[in-house]
């Protein structure tokens, strides 16, 4: 990868407009990092910028449109809208650059124009007709050195979602005008390291190559974009708890592997054998919780009937005395084949459970799904996962430390000590024991 623009990163914006230097007052130089030999600079003067159009040899292709917000004018006479820049979960509501003072239609305006011609391709129904459509880099003023001009920070690839008019009001011309809010995807970027290869839109600029050409440089969401549309947004939007994600081969075992040995032997001894499943896993979340530092107290396995959505009920003390605290633990324990997924909706039964000063523990011979990491870090719920692959790593260590390495008799050991009661209890007395 050669020039490139990462997410997050500020650049030095000048009046100078010089492309040889790397950096220039110690930031990195905008015009260094989207230089293109032979082609006019790449300009942020304007909120909307159009780079010029080159005719390819499958049609008139623009390159790329970049957009750039000022928050520290919002609500001037100049700009009197406010943008909305949220790039953990891939949204951007942006306004188009229509005034009270403007004349024409609101879709008239230079960059209105521009961004309703851009979303006409971004709402294309097929692959032939989207590899054509305009990527959109987002970038927004910032402050650095006290000063609220001549820093941009790069905010990501974009795609139009979706473009209405709305009312907005003038300010100090005490009257209201009709302007476009975009309400824009962006695209994940993970695949490239969260940044954007230049070379691709210098691929875009060269009047030599196609549209299908260009494609092979393209981030990898812009091409799945590409060919699957707006169905696809979803999935491909940015979301920064993703990286917090393990995917679910990661939470498997290596086949063939010891790891996957001991599971087999796990889910063979305990499917079909509910409470004893639901010991084991009370006994898994004491030694997970207790590998922190903190004291973790077992309680009871629930009654078959009328759990509520909790296997197992323990306590996690923190501190002591005036400076400690207790936090009820509610355990959720599924014994299921080791290919097999837990998915969000299995996770909710237990999240609603939860009262403030709870936390949540699921164990499983399986794996967790990506949809279901991904609401749990999102909603931000406490609950610690535990995947087959984890539990029997515990147990083997378990193994190892107490029982010679012998897997089968750990788990003998652990069902014959197990003085843990099964009861129908409410699960806020752990305090009180």
């Amino acid at each position: 990868m050669g020039q490139s623009l990462r997410v997050g990163q500020v650049f030095r914006y000048t009046s100078a407009k010089e492309t040889t230097a790397s950096v220039v007052d110690g930031f990195d130089n905008f015009y260094y990092a989207t230089h293109s030999p032979g082609r006019p600079r790449a300009l942020l003067e304007a909120g909307i910028n159009r780079v010029a159009v080159v005719r390819a040899p499958d049609g008139r292709r623009r390159p790329v449109v970049l957009i750039r917000s000022s928050p520290w004018k919002a609500g001037s006479t100049q700009t009197p809208w406010h943008d909305v820049f949220d790039l953990d979960n891939g949204h951007v509501r942006y306004f188009g650059d229509q005034k009270a003072s403007s004349p024409g239609t609101p879709g008239s305006t230079p960059g209105n124009a521009a961004l309703l011609d851009v979303f006409d391709g971004h709402r294309a129904p097929t692959p032939d007709e989207r590899i054509h459509a305009v990527p959109l880099l987002l970038f927004r003023s910032v402050s650095r050195n006290n000063k609220v001009k001549g820093h941009i920070e790069f905010c990501g690839l974009s795609v139009i979602e979706r473009a209405e008019r709305v009312v907005q009001w003038a300010g100090r011309e005490h009257t209201t005008f009709t302007n476009y809010a975009y309400d824009m995807a962006i695209l994940d970027l993970t695949s490239e390291g969260d940044q954007i290869d230049w070379d691709w839109i210098n691929s875009r600029r060269d009047e030599t190559l196609t549209a299908k050409d260009t494609l092979k440089l393209a981030p990898t969401s812009w091409a799945q974009w590409v060919n699957q549309g707006n169905t696809a947004l979803p999935r491909l939007r940015r979301r920064v708890a993703r990286a917090r994600i393990v995917k679910v081969r990661d939470q498997r075992p290596s086949v063939g592997s010891k790891d996957a040995a001991d599971l087999h032997t796990v889910y063979k001894r305990f499917d079909g054998n509910k409470h004893q499943f639901e010991g084991l896993a009370s006994a898994v979340t004491a030694r997970v919780l207790r590998g922190g530092g903190s004291a973790y107290h077992e309680g009871w396995l629930t009654k078959r009937s009328g759990d509520g959505g909790a296997d197992f009920i323990g306590r996690l003390d923190l501190g002591a005395g005036l400076a400690g605290t207790s936090l009820v633990v509610l355990g959720q324990a599924k014994c299921i084949k080791p290919g097999s997924l837990i998915s969000a909706e299995q996770i909710a039964r237990i999240v609603a459970r939860l009262r403030r000063g709870w936390i949540g523990a699921y164990v499983t011979t399986g794996s967790f799904s990506d949809a279901a990491q991904l609401e749990m870090t999102e909603d931000q719920y406490p609950i610690v996962l535990i995947n087959g692959k984890d539990m029997v790593r515990v147990l083997r260590t378990i193994a190892n430390e107490n029982h010679a390495g012998d897997l089968t008799a750990c788990l003998e050991h652990i069902l014959d000590r197990q003085s843990i009661p099964i009861t129908h209890r409410r699960p806020e007395e752990i305090l009180l024991s």
